[in-house]
């Protein structure tokens, strides 16, 4: 089927969403409250799945052009030994290629690249969304690809699924050289991790709950293996990016509303019920991609692959779907089957690395990390 849609938010899964309807012969018109899309960031690990999604998209060249692939990394300890080895080369053979690495200011270029080709989908900058219901009228569906902190979620789906803090600060940085070691070092309530992000350069990572300048940082991973103190020396901290980590919690009961009149609002159970308080019945569905629906922890890297998996299931369940309304009902109520469990059970395992990893057990931790199959 086609229609007329408006994706609102232009980060990864708002481009790919959108992408994915305009293929499908859709109308498309995507809206982003920032005057500017984001360049910050580091490196995106896109696994095989993913990349076969932006392949469908028409956009798995572009990526391949600024990947690079992952390969032989290790978790460690923070004096260098050996615990584990990441199950890349397990994931290489399974699936055929290799897990990437690409700058996320890349991935963003090659979505946005793939948008405008088709030269008629407007990307309306500084539009922040306040009336979802408004901008729902006359559409026949409306994305919420506007992160964690999503209007389009709060409107819809009400206020009870929020950001919550996991209680740990995170650094992302590149290095202007490149590093032989790859992986994760694993300490006390602390961790390091280090990855290829294009030729010559190295994407670092850290959480270290203590640490509030970059001074703190340094003194804490001094005594660590090499190349971390060096990484962190050679580094402009003015470079780098500082931010409490969240997920959303609690979980998502369906990543999409089909029948407005049934929509919570914001203002709370009571006012659900009540027409004027309510939603326009007349307002077009809505669903939730990425962050919006299921943001969390990027222990697992896998927050850019959910919400290229979010957009490509929905776009293919609108394409097969027949004419109508109806048929967007169905293929909404498809598309959730497919991804909601999967997407939530990934950001459940993220959170749960997220606390093995920051144990100050780390003698029980390291010796089941031991039993891992290389």
């Amino acid at each position: 089927m086609t229609g007329t849609a408006t994706v609102v938010g232009a980060g990864i899964g708002g481009l790919a969403t959108a992408i994915g309807l305009r293929r499908a012969g859709w109308s498309v018109t995507v809206l982003e409250r920032r005057t500017e899309l984001e360049r910050y960031g580091a490196a995106f690990g896109i696994h095989p799945t993913a990349q076969s999604a932006l392949d469908r998209l028409g956009v798995g060249d572009a990526l391949r052009d600024h990947a690079v692939p992952y390969r032989d990394a290790h978790i460690r300890t923070p004096d260098g030994t050996p615990i584990a080895r990441l199950p890349l080369e397990r994931i290489e053979r399974k699936a055929g290629r290799p897990e990437l690495l690409i700058s996320r200011p890349y991935l963003l270029d090659a979505l946005r690249a793939g948008l405008e080709a088709f030269g008629d989908v407007p990307l309306k900058l500084g539009e922040r969304v306040t009336d979802v219901d408004a901008l729902a009228a006359g559409q026949d569906l409306v994305i919420g690809a506007d992160g964690i902190r999503s209007a389009v979620r709060t409107a819809r789906f009400g206020d009870r699924s929020g950001p919550r803090e996991v209680g740990t600060v995170a650094w992302i940085g590149i290095a202007d050289f490149p590093s032989a070691v790859h992986g994760e070092t694993w300490g006390s309530g602390r961790f390091f991790g280090l990855t290829p992000v294009e030729p010559g350069r190295t994407n670092w990572y850290a959480t270290a709950p203590e640490a509030t300048t970059a001074a703190e940082l340094r003194g804490l991973f001094a005594g660590w293996h090499d190349p971390i103190p060096r990484i962190l020396d050679a580094t402009d901290p003015a470079a780098w990016i500082r931010y409490e980590m969240r997920h959303l919690y609690p979980a998502l009961p369906t990543f999409v509303s089909v029948d407005a009149r049934h929509a919570p609002s914001a203002a709370g159970p009571s006012a659900a019920g009540s027409s004027a308080a309510g939603p326009d019945s007349s307002a077009a569905p809505v669903a939730l991609v990425g962050d919006a629906a299921h943001a969390m922890t990027p222990n697992l890297g896998q927050g850019a692959c959910t919400a290229i998996l979010d957009a490509d299931a929905l776009t293919r369940a609108l394409a097969a779907a027949p004419p109508g309304p109806a048929g967007v009902t169905g293929a909404l109520r498809a598309y959730d089957r497919e991804r909601r469990r999967s997407a939530q059970r990934t950001a459940f395992a993220s959170r749960t690395l997220h606390r093995f990893m920051s144990t100050e057990r780390t003698r029980l931790r390291d010796r089941a990390v031991r039993l891992l199959p290389g």
